[in-house]
């Protein structure tokens, strides 16, 4: 279903991408800028579950994503949001603020503005500390206090995966925070009261490779024991790069992103588990900040767009040394569920990584769970190094997680830490010298200080086109000192965000 319209897929295979069909189909505002995920171009509309057999939509990057994934499913372009004489709210907005420019990435910014524009619970801002005196808003209707909240409540980091090549940036705020509320009779507003279309199982083949969606766990467990070189797919942003950058080819793609089983959610009293194949949005959204390190991490994980697709699954999978969620479950001592035909084992992440790109993960498995024990330390922090502050990939990557016993008549100790690294080496490791030079150790700068040497020399850091190796041997040493800086007494006063 394309614009309300329904559609032949036809034999796209698995190796044909969503804006390469939807543009095949004549359906061409979506563009193809950078090709990885990065422009925001390419944006669409899908409707996804909400958790609660509802409807939310969904902005992603169509380049990144297989097109025989969207067998049966249902998908908006900025085409079938307006017309000519016609235009929907946010086409409407910005045009008459002139947001535009060139065009080249409007249709893009246009869906990713409409997708928050429906999310529900987007209401105007109550004035808060930092609003001017006289009850006036900042320029453009902004309140000071929250530079990057409008007045209706707009979030601006739902545009964090667009750029517009023409620098119409507050032309573009303007418009988004001009928007009002939908109107009682919007059909897209109606349509999140009715339920998502249910996964469909899918399969189709070309000259260059099949795409097959399983229609259950044990199926895809026993495709994938048939078919151990096979390439899986769930939210598919790395799959889209080495697609459509390398060129790279699979004879066989499994797409596991709908099945219920990679798709739990629960929190029990040990700990709480998150399905593989759940988006990253939409595990930010049901922890709703249970776990402060994971909350502190996901605003700086690339980009919303980016985020309403990638899985954790997906990080783990690659076992990339540069992965950003994976220093954070370092820790936090995450566990995974690794599941094949043969049953499943639990491997604690600490223990999984093996070499560059490499883990203890055997072809015929796949994720199935990230399992986080808790109660979680109550002091962390992430700390990502980038060139950007949103939407790249870090040169190095810290994340904290601190307990401290006793503190309330004097310094308190520190009962138990755990530092996760990324960037710094040919896998995401644990700083173990810097975390035997603090436990034990009263919390003061001294010993914050002495433990920084350690932490200096950690890894093996090389240098590149991101940084150098003595910037991220730097990097390391300075931010165990802003961890102390931020944390002094150890109550975590808003966590190691920039």
């Amino acid at each position: 279903m394309v614009n309300g319209r329904t559609r032949e897929l036809g034999e796209v295979g698995g190796h044909v991408t969503l804006l390469e069909w939807l543009r095949t189909s004549g359906l061409t505002g979506g563009k193809e800028g950078c090709a990885e995920g990065e422009c925001g171009a390419c944006a669409v509309l899908v409707a996804r579950d909400d958790g609660k057999n509802h409807t939310r939509w969904v902005a992603i990057n169509a380049c990144l994503v297989p097109a025989a994934a969207f067998d049966q499913q249902e998908v908006v372009t900025a085409e079938g949001l307006g017309a000519p004489g016609q235009l929907h709210p946010v086409q409407r907005e910005m045009a008459d603020r002139g947001g535009s420019q060139c065009g080249y990435c409007t249709p893009g910014f246009i869906c990713s503005m409409a997708a928050e524009y429906y999310r529900p619970g987007r209401r105007a801002a109550a004035p808060a500390r930092g609003a001017y005196q006289n009850g006036s808003c900042g320029p453009n209707g902004s309140d000071p206090g929250h530079h990057e909240h409008g007045p209706n409540g707009f979030d601006l980091h739902a545009l964090s995966g667009n750029l517009c090549r023409c620098t119409g940036y507050r032309p573009i705020r303007d418009a988004a925070y001009a928007l009002g509320e939908p109107d009682a009779d919007d059909p897209f507003l109606a349509r999140l009261g009715e339920p998502a279309p249910a996964p469909a199982a899918t399969m189709t083949s070309s000259a260059q490779g099949r795409y097959v969606r399983p229609a259950s766990f044990a199926e895809a467990l026993e495709l994938l024991a048939a078919n151990p070189d096979a390439r899986l797919v769930a939210g598919s942003t790395d799959w889209g790069v080495e697609l459509n950058i390398r060129h790279s080819r699979a004879a066989l793609t499994i797409g596991i992103d709908r099945i219920e089983e990679l798709r739990d959610f629960s929190v029990g009293p040990a700990g709480i588990d998150l399905g593989a194949a759940l988006s990253l949005s939409e595990i930010e959204f049901r922890l709703a900040g249970r776990i402060p390190l994971l909350a502190d991490l996901f605003p700086q994980f690339a980009s919303r767009l980016i985020r309403n697709g990638a899985t954790l699954g997906g990080n783990l999978g690659t076992a990339s040394p540069i992965g950003d969620t994976l220093p954070a479950l370092l820790a936090l001592d995450a566990s995974l569920v690794l599941a094949s035909v043969a049953g499943e084992r639990e491997v604690r992440l600490a223990e999984y990584f093996t070499g560059y790109r490499q883990s203890v993960k055997r072809p015929d498995e796949l994720i199935k769970t990230v399992r986080i024990g808790v109660p979680v330390a109550p002091v962390t922090a992430f700390h990502k190094i980038a060139k950007r502050r949103f939407d790249d990939i870090s040169s190095v990557a810290v994340a904290y997680a601190l307990r401290l016993d006793g503190g309330a008549s004097g310094t308190p100790t520190v009962a138990e830490v755990r530092i996760g690294l990324g960037g710094v080496g040919a896998t995401p490791l644990r700083a173990l010298a810097a975390e035997d030079a603090l436990t034990g150790q009263p919390w003061t700068r001294d010993a914050a200080a002495a433990a920084a040497e350690e932490l200096a020399r950690a890894g093996t850091p090389m240098s590149d086109h991101r940084a150098s190796a003595s910037y991220r041997t730097a990097m390391l040493r300075n931010s165990l000192l802003k961890f102390y800086a931020q944390n002094p007494g150890g109550q975590n006063p808003g966590g190691g965000r920039p």
